[in-house]
């Protein structure tokens, strides 16, 4: 199959996210986050288009499903600004809804509230990534976004509706958004099950964007960090381990204390992890 492929092409040893095939509607994304990743290997990542022949050959495709689970979307939200009027991620929905498969969606959008009906009709979750519950934090980071109120509220509404959700609390960012007391109990409040975690993981490119948009004396902090203490791991230079460990077992901690489940996300902490890492545990 040439659209829907298998999850990790990198065959990471830190991926730890059970078998699973993946589905891009569209390559690229108009969120524009600071710290987006995939801006280093997709060539104008920030314009956002549609993959070639998706639906012709996603009716080809489906055929050969056996109940896998089709996450959607690794690498571009499928969620993405111009969704609102092309809607082709509806209707991958509209196909796969009637298919042999399980649906996993991750986006920081709130359209997908929109495909709540054919969420309806499989088995399926969606994972919303909401890396802080401060709207202007996120308007600097994450400048083309539903704000964080927006995403909270899709959340709940989605939950009220029967459709579980994972919460993504990825990238933490020392001296932006490690502090998460506040969003997790509000995450526990609204009957949200699985929380996600991991700590940004800096590339040259997102480095630059975001160390640009911050003030001077936490932009030098934060090339320090990486750039002067940092570890060379897969291609990504990481926090410090022990600094990671620490924000990350800092958020274990408070979700265990609200009986929410928890995992990281490739930073080979997975004794942490109290769930599968991907939240995919809740397609039942």
């Amino acid at each position: 199959m040439s659209l829907i492929k298998p999850f990790d092409p990198w065959h990471s040893p830190l991926c730890t996210c059970p078998p699973k095939l993946t589905l891009n509607p569209y390559t690229g994304c108009d969120h524009n986050c600071l710290y987006c990743y995939a801006t280093s290997y997709i060539p104008k990542f920030t314009i956002c288009r549609p993959k070639k022949d998706l639906i012709s050959k996603l009716k080809k495709e489906v055929s050969r499903l056996r109940g896998e689970i089709i996450s959607i979307a690794n690498s571009s939200d499928p969620y993405p600004n111009v969704e609102a009027e092309r809607g082709l991620t509806r209707k991958c929905l509209e196909i796969l809804s009637v298919n042999n498969c399980r649906i996993q969606i991750i986006t920081k959008s709130t359209l997908v509230m929109r495909d709540i009906d054919l969420l309806k009709k499989t088995i399926s979750m969606v994972a919303i990534t909401i890396t802080t519950d401060n709207d202007t934090t996120a308007k600097l980071i994450e400048p083309n976004a539903p704000s964080p109120t927006k995403r909270i509220q899709t959340a709940k509404s989605l939950i009220a509706n029967g459709i579980p959700v994972a919460i993504r609390i990825d990238p933490i960012i020392p001296f932006i958004n490690e502090n998460q007391q506040t969003l997790i109990k509000t995450l526990a409040e609204i009957g949200v099950k699985h929380i996600t975690a991991s700590t940004y993981k800096a590339k040259t490119d997102n480095l630059k964007r975001l160390t640009n948009a911050l003030q001077p004396k936490t932009a030098q902090k934060l090339k320090i960090l990486y750039l002067t203490e940092g570890e060379k791991t897969a291609r990504y230079t990481y926090l410090p381990k022990n600094l990671r460990q620490k924000l990350i077992q800092n958020i274990a901690t408070q979700t265990k204390n609200h009986s929410i489940k928890f995992a990281t996300c490739r930073e080979g902490l997975s004794h942490l992890n109290t769930a599968t890492c991907d939240g995919s545990w809740l397609l039942k």
